[in-house]
């Protein structure tokens, strides 16, 4: 999945989950100061985020998260450090 993908998969659930405006989703859009999206809202994120990605996503990886574009590297690193399935 290329950063582009990433960003466009984000980008289409915070307009299907959060009812935000597409336009205002920019790598440097704050979550909280520009998408108005609060901690309740952060909760639901991650727990999508879990099901796009199949991962675990811990608090402490969502601790730095400001930005859109932050969402995105956590989801990057999570997709890039998963394990390969087993046969």
């Amino acid at each position: 999945m290329t950063t582009q993908d990433i960003f466009q998969t984000l980008k289409d659930t915070l307009v299907e989950q959060f009812e935000l405006d597409p336009a205002a989703i920019t790598p440097d859009a704050r979550l909280n100061e520009d998408l108005d999206l609060d901690s309740i809202d952060a909760v639901d994120m991650i727990i999508k985020l879990q099901e796009l990605t199949g991962c675990k996503v811990s608090p402490e990886d969502f601790k730095k998260v400001r930005t859109v574009g932050d969402v995105e590297r956590v989801i990057r690193d999570l997709i890039s450090n998963k394990p390969a399935p087993t046969p």
